[in-house]
C-alpha cells in the first residue's frame, strides 16, 4: 500500500493517527460481559473465515461478507443501552481513510494489471521464461525477487500483489511451477515491499508514530529485511525443485501456448517501469497507476497487442436505436440476439472483480473501530503491558507478540499498525528503546502477517485476483485457483521475517537504545 508523499498528504495522516488516539477516549461503548466482549464481531468473523475457508475449503469472498455482517448484528444484542452509539461506530469505521485508501490502490493496480495482461505480458512472460529456460523450479523464486522489487518502487504490497497474480502466477503455472508455491512467492515479494519501500504507508506510519525519520527508519531495518529475503529465496528456489504441480496443463496446450507466446508482450515492462519511475519520483500512487494505464492502453493499440474493446467496451441492445448509429466507434458493439447489454473491457473486469473485496474490508474496519470504541483493544494491550513486559527482552517480545496479535484481528496492515502503534512507544518509552528499532518491530510484524493469515487483506485481494483467471485463460481451471488457506505456510518472507525479529527479540541482536543513537526531527517525505 502506499499514500500520497506530499506534505497535504502527511497532514491527513496525522489527522488520521490523531483520530485513532481520540477514538480511544471518546464516547465508549459498553458491552455486557465487559470490554472483551467488545473483540466479539472479529472473533465471529475469524472462527467463521476458519470455518468455511480451513474446513470447509471455500474460498468465497462473499461469505466473508455475510460474516462479517452476521457478526456486526449479533454483537449489538450484548451491547448496554442504547444502540445508536454502536450504530454510529460501524459507520466511523467505515469512513476511515486508512480504509479508502487502500479500496483505491486495490482499484487502480487491477485496472492497470488487466490491462497489460490484456495486452499479452504474460505471453511474453512465458517466452522469456522459455528462453532463458528457467522452468518450474526457478520461477517461484524469480516471481518473489520481482514482485519485491516491484512493491519496493511504487509502495504498494497490495497492487503488486493484484498484478502478479494476474500476471506471474498464469505464467508460472503454465510452465508447470506449483501454485500454491506461486501464490506464496507474490505475497513474499509484497511483504518484502510493503517493509521496506520509503513511500509504503506502513513505513511512514511505523516512523511518525515513533518519533523517528522516515531515512534512517529504512537504512536501520535493511539487514533484517536482507536476512529473511535470502532465506526466502533459497527457501523458494528448494521447494521449486521439490514441489511439482498437481496439474496437468497438458504438453499440447503447454506446447502450444509456448510456441505461440509473442515477446512483443514484454513492451509492457516499459508500463511497469513508468509506473516505477514516477512513485519514486515523489508522485501520488494514483498518479503513477493511472500513466502506467495510459502508457499500457496506447501500447496495446498503436503496437495492434489489443483493440479498443479489449479495454473498454459498450455492447448495446439491439432495440436501441442510438446503438446502431454509432457502431462504427471502436468501443460500442450491438449485442446479438442471444446476448445481453453490458459493459466489458479490462478497464471494467479489473476494478469490478473487488467489489466484494471492498464491502469486506470496509465491514472489518468497522468492526476494530467497534473493538476500539469498546475498551477491548485497550484491554488487550494493558495486559500485555502489566503482565508481560517486564524487562528489555521481554517488552520487545511483548511488541513482536502484540504485533502479531492485533494483525489476527484487524487485517488490513495499515489500520492494524495505527491501532497498536501508541502503546509500541509506550513499551519502548518504558525501557527506553530507540524509536527505529521500535518502528522496524511495528513495521515488520504488520508488513508480513497482513499477507500471511488467510483472512488478511492481502491474501484476499491475490484470490480475488486469481478467481478472474479461468474467464481469462482457456487451459486455466478453477481447480487451479489457490484457496487462502493452502497458502498460509508458503508466505517464506513473512514467517522468515516475523521470525527474525522475534529472534532479535529474544537475543538483543540489533537492540538500540535511545542513548545509542538519538532520533531526528521526523522526517516529512
Amino acid at each position: 500500500m502506499s499514500i500520497d508523499p506530499d506534505d497535504s498528504d502527511e497532514t491527513e495522516m496525522d489527522a488520521e493517527l490523531e483520530a485513532a488516539e481520540q477514538a480511544r477516549s471518546d464516547e465508549r461503548i459498553e458491552f455486557y460481559g465487559g470490554k472483551w466482549m467488545s473483540t466479539l464481531p472479529l472473533v465471529i468473523f475469524i472462527v467463521w473465515a476458519i470455518f468455511q475457508s480451513g474446513l470447509l475449503a471455500i474460498g468465497d469472498t462473499t461469505g466473508l461478507v455475510a460474516a462479517m455482517l452476521v457478526a456486526l448484528i449479533v454483537s449489538m444484542f450484548f451491547v448496554k443501552g442504547d444502540w445508536q452509539v454502536y450504530a454510529n461506530t460501524i459507520f466511523e469505521g467505515m469512513t476511515q481513510r486508512v480504509a479508502a485508501t487502500a479500496i483505491v490502490a486495490w482499484l487502480w493496480a487491477g485496472m492497470f494489471a488487466d490491462t497489460i495482461q490484456i495486452g499479452g505480458f504474460v505471453s511474453g512472460l512465458v517466452w522469456a521464461a522459455d528462453a532463458l529456460s528457467l522452468g518450474a523450479t526457478f520461477f517461484p523464486a524469480i516471481t518473489f525477487i520481482l514482485a519485491g522489487l516491484l512493491a519496493t518502487g511504487i509502495g504498494t504490497g497490495y497492487g503488486t500483489v493484484i498484478a502478479f497474480s494476474a500476471l506471474f502466477f498464469p505464467a508460472g503455472v503454465l510452465l508447470g511451477a506449483n501454485p500454491v508455491l506461486m501464490f506464496g512467492a507474490v505475497l513474499s515479494g509484497a511483504v518484502f515491499g510493503d517493509n521496506l519501500a520509503p513511500v509504503s504507508d506502513t513505513t511512514i506510519v511505523s516512523a511518525v508514530t515513533q518519533d523517528s525519520d522516515i531515512g534512517g527508519v529504512v537504512a536501520s531495518r535493511f539487514k533484517y529485511a536482507i536476512i529473511a529475503a535470502v532465506l526466502a529465496f533459497a527457501g523458494y528456489v528448494a521447494a521449486g525443485a521439490m514441489l511439482g504441480s498437481p496439474f496437468n496443463v497438458g504438453q499440447g496446450a503447454q506446447s502450444l501456448f509456448v510456441e505461440n507466446s509473442n515477446p512483443l508482450g514484454l513492451v509492457h515492462l516499459l508500463s511497469v517501469a513508468v509506473v516505477i519511475a514516477t512513485a519514486v519520483s515523489g508522485r501520488h500512487i494514483i498518479e503513477a497507476i493511472s500513466w502506467g494505464i495510459i502508457v499500457a492502453f496506447v501500447l496495446n493499440v498503436l503496437l495492434g497487442l489489443a483493440a479498443v474493446s479489449d479495454m473498454i467496451v459498450f455492447t448495446a441492445s439491439q432495440g436501441s436505436g442510438v446503438a446502431g448509429s454509432v457502431a462504427f466507434l471502436p468501443f460500442v458493439e450491438v449485442a446479438g440476439p442471444d446476448a445481453s447489454a453490458a459493459v466489458g473491457g479490462s478497464l471494467y473486469t479489473g476494478a469490478s472483480g473487488f467489489f466484494p473485496l471492498i464491502i469486506l474490508i470496509l465491514l472489518i474496519v468497522a468492526g476494530a473501530q467497534i473493538m476500539i470504541r469498546g475498551g477491548g483493544f485497550e484491554a488487550i494491550q494493558n495486559l500485555l503491558l502489566d503482565r508481560f513486559a517486564t524487562s528489555v527482552r521481554r517488552a520487545e517480545l511483548t511488541m513482536v507478540g502484540g504485533t502479531a496479535l492485533v494483525n489476527a484481528m484487524i487485517t488490513i496492515n495499515t489500520a492494524a499498525e495505527i491501532a497498536i502503534a501508541p502503546y509500541i512507544a509506550r513499551i519502548g518509552e518504558r525501557f527506553n528503546i530507540n524509536g527505529y528499532r521500535r518502528a522496524n518491530i511495528l513495521d515488520a510484524n504488520t508488513s508480513a502477517l497482513g499477507y500471511i493469515f488467510p483472512w488478511g487483506g492481502g491474501v484476499l485481494v491475490g484470490f480475488a485476483e486469481l478467481q478472474t483467471l479461468p474467464e481469462q485463460f482457456e487451459w486455466f481451471t478453477q481447480a487451479m485457483i489457490v484457496n487462502p488457506v493452502q497458502v498460509f505456510p508458503f508466505v517464506f518472507h513473512g514467517w522468515l521475517l516475523f521470525f527474525v525479529f522475534l529472534v532479535s527479540a529474544a537475543t538483543g541482536f540489533g537492540l538500540e537504545y535511545v542513548a545509542d543513537r538519538e532520533s531526528a526531527e521526523v522526517a516529512r517525505v
